[in-house]
């Protein structure tokens, strides 16, 4: 039977297991997927811990990890048109990614180009389509600067390559060991710790235009101090704290059409995944601690099916 790494219960990494299940079926407006490789996010563990999105239902348990995956299509269900059996696409799954099946709803499954590899496209559902939604939330005119709070991590890598290619000056806030990597996306690095927005004003003395946390807390709440118009102050990390700050979440599209855009950034040499680290989808748990960790840089990836970190 195929498998997929899960959690029984909310709680800490002990509710993980890799376990057998039947092979899903697709429903209407939905693609069954052989998963080739599938990314992974602070979301997942988050979703372990009891987490879930504003509005959203409740898992069932056991619930599989992974909210972006890449494969090739198996089956279409009813009232499918646009994709058929050997598609190779990426997007977000309805019910994980950890796994060798799983089941894409259409309206945010795009085709995957031939030139990306199955690993690189699987980062790009989440971290790098919130990066897009967040930059374009934005709306910022070419030279404006950009403060990106967490830019070392998948959100940030991406949303700094994003904004560096549409003209603005980016300040990102990450760890000194992170200080070479963010500067070789094309930012002026800002370590993280106390006394942040001082650091900031060093950095950019005309000042910020807009932040995109990463983030939350108290690095939001510092990050918020450097601006006078709070509508140009979002988050992908705590809706709460913005809330109260005057600002926004990122506005999610949730898209094929984001997908496809962001996979194009990628074919043309706009936007690098850096796919840092790699792992069998037999060792997912430790793939899962290095995000869960705090230590990944750029993505961190599972690679379920063979061939899955190079472009077909």
């Amino acid at each position: 039977m195929p498998k997929a790494y899960v959690f029984t219960q909310h709680g800490g990494p002990e509710t993980e297991a890799l376990v057998e299940r039947d092979r899903p079926r697709p429903g209407p407006g939905q693609v069954l997927v052989a998963v080739r490789a599938a990314g992974v996010n602070p979301v997942d563990w988050k979703q372990r811990t009891g987490y879930r999105r504003p509005g959203g239902p409740a898992p069932e348990l056991p619930s599989v990890f992974g909210n972006e995956v890449s494969g090739v299509v198996e089956e279409a269900g009813a009232d499918v048109t646009g994709f058929a059996a050997g598609d190779e696409v990426f997007g977000n799954p309805v019910a994980g990614g950890y796994a060798e099946y799983t089941l894409l709803p259409v309206t945010v499954t795009a085709h995957k180009p031939a030139e990306l590899s199955f690993t690189d496209a699987a980062t790009l559902p989440v971290a790098a389509a919130t990066a897009y939604d967040g930059v374009r939330q934005l709306d910022l005119p070419s030279g404006a600067t950009l403060l990106i709070t967490g830019a070392g991590g998948g959100v940030g890598v991406a949303a700094t390559q994003i904004a560096h290619s549409l003209g603005l000056r980016v300040v990102g806030v990450a760890s000194d060991g992170k200080k070479d990597f963010v500067e070789s996306l094309g930012a002026v690095h800002v370590p993280s710790g106390p006394d942040l927005a001082e650091r900031v004003r060093a950095a950019a003395p005309d000042g910020v235009d807009a932040v995109f946390d990463l983030v939350g807390g108290e690095v939001l709440e510092a990050a918020a101090t450097l601006l006078t118009d709070r509508s140009k102050l979002i988050t992908g990390a705590d809706r709460e704290t913005v809330a109260r700050l005057g600002g926004l979440p990122v506005e999610r599209a949730r898209t094929a059409a984001v997908l496809d855009e962001v996979a194009r950034l990628v074919v043309d040499g706009r936007l690098r995944p850096f796919v840092t680290g790699t792992f069998p989808l037999d060792r997912a748990g430790e793939a899962l601690r290095e995000v869960e960790d705090g230590h990944a840089r750029g993505k961190i990836v599972i690679e379920v099916g063979a061939g899955a970190g190079a472009a077909e």
